[in-house]
Formats: C-alpha cells, structure tokens, sequence
C-alpha cells in the first residue's frame, strides 16, 4: 500500500513537470541580436496586405478582421466579407493556402482587384499590398525577444 503512495506521488510530481515545462516558451538558439537582424532583414521589402481570414468548412474564405492601419483596413474590408475572386483566381471554395498564395502571385505589381460577398451582395474592392511599416517590424522583433530570448526591447531601439 505504501509503494503504492509513492509510485502515484512520483506520477503526480513527473507529470506535473512535465506541464510545467510544456507551458515554457521555447528558447531560440541564434543570439537575440542575430535573431533580430534576420527578422528585419527578412521583413524589409516585403509586402503584406493585413487582411485575418478563416477558411470556411466547405470551402472559401472569410475575412475576420482587418489589422488597423494595414492596407485591407485602408481598403474597407469588414467581418465576414467572403472573398469571391482575387485578381481573376476564383477563391469561392479555396484553402487558406490558395488565397496566401494569390497574395504572393500579386506581390510584383502590389495590386489587387477582389471581389466579395458583404450581405448578399456582390463588391469589387481595389487595394495595394503595402510595405511593412518600420513600426511594425519593431512590435515583430520585439515580441521574438521577450519570448524566445527572455530582453524586453530591440538592440537598434535603445539609445
């Protein structure tokens, strides 16, 4: 009876660990200045276009929400507006997948033309891809660092 305490114990105290570790954020193994001159390097001239979608069970995709001050947001796309076409690629009953990579097709020219349902109706929307805006790789690079490497603030931010 008494092994029996002591094996449920150390069940209760392993698995208990085990939690614990699992709820740690993972360390990054580059140097946080090396980590932060990647994202930046990586983000620097490249375009986005700030649009949160969700793909729908049966297919298509449907915007959640606009990041404010992005380009969808300048473009008035709103909650539950379902993406019809993307720039003449039908996107009715595509994957998260097939509307990430309409954007990517677009990033030459930057423009898109989309079509949407918003209440049953039809709309044609113009919009641009836009540069990533030098605030915003900031919040990027500082969120790595508080969570992968544990420093509060970019290397480049500090005085």
């Amino acid at each position: 009876m008494n092994s029996r305490l002591v094996r449920s114990t150390i069940v209760v105290l392993l698995f208990s660990a085990v939690t614990l570790h699992a709820d740690e954020p993972k360390k990054c193994s580059a140097s946080a200045s090396e980590c932060e001159r990647d994202i930046r390097h990586m983000l620097s001239g490249r375009r986005y276009f700030g649009l949160v979608v969700y793909p729908l069970a049966h297919g298509g995709i449907v915007v959640k929400d606009a990041i404010k001050e992005s380009p969808a947001e300048r473009a008035e796309f709103k909650s539950g507006d379902r993406l019809i076409a993307i720039n003449g690629r039908d996107m009715t009953l595509a994957t998260a997948r097939e509307f990430k990579q309409a954007l990517a097709d677009a990033k030459e020219t930057g423009t898109l033309f989309v079509i949407i349902q918003r209440r049953g109706a039809y709309k044609k929307i113009d919009a641009r891809l836009d540069f990533f805006p030098k605030a915003y790789i900031d919040k990027i690079v500082a969120q790595h660092l508080l969570q992968s490497h544990g420093t509060s603030g970019s290397s480049a931010a500090q005085p």
